[in-house]
C-alpha cells in the first residue's frame, strides 16, 4: 500500500510538468501554420523563390527598386532589382547592368537595351 500512494504521489507531482510540455509542444505546432507577416501580397507579382505562378510561367518584368548614389566624386552607384543588389557590369538573370544613372538603370541582352525606371511617369 506504501508504493500504491507514492506511485500515486509521483504521478500528481508530475502531471504539472507533463502538461506543461504539452502545452509548449502545441503552441510550436500552432506557429507553423501562421503565414509571414512581412511578406509581400501575392497580387505585387514578387516571386520569392516558388510561388502560386508555378514553374512553367514565365519570369516577372524586372522591377527598380532603389538607387543608392555615393556622393563622393567616381563614388559607387549601387541598384536594387527585384530585390537583388547590382551594380555597373554585374550580371542580372541574363543580362548585364550597362549603367546605373541617379533615377535609372540600363540593362543589355545581347543587342538589345532595356531601361527600368525609377519613378514611372504620371
Amino acid at each position: 500500500m506504501d508504493i500504491a500512494v507514492k506511485t500515486r504521489a509521483a504521478i500528481l507531482a508530475g502531471g504539472p510538468l507533463l502538461l506543461l510540455l504539452l502545452l509548449a509542444a502545441g503552441g510550436a505546432v500552432q506557429a507553423q501554420h501562421l503565414a509571414d507577416p512581412t511578406r509581400p501580397p501575392a497580387v505585387l507579382g514578387v516571386q520569392g523563390g516558388e510561388g502560386p505562378a508555378g514553374e512553367g510561367a514565365a519570369p516577372a518584368a524586372p522591377q527598380l527598386q532603389s538607387i543608392l548614389v555615393s556622393r563622393e566624386p567616381g563614388g559607387r552607384r549601387v541598384a536594387v532589382i527585384n530585390g537583388e543588389m547590382v551594380r555597373q557590369g554585374m550580371k542580372f538573370g541574363d543580362a548585364i547592368v550597362e549603367r546605373v544613372g541617379e533615377t535609372e538603370v540600363v540593362l543589355r541582352r545581347g543587342k538589345t537595351r532595356e531601361t527600368l525606371k525609377l519613378f514611372a511617369k504620371p
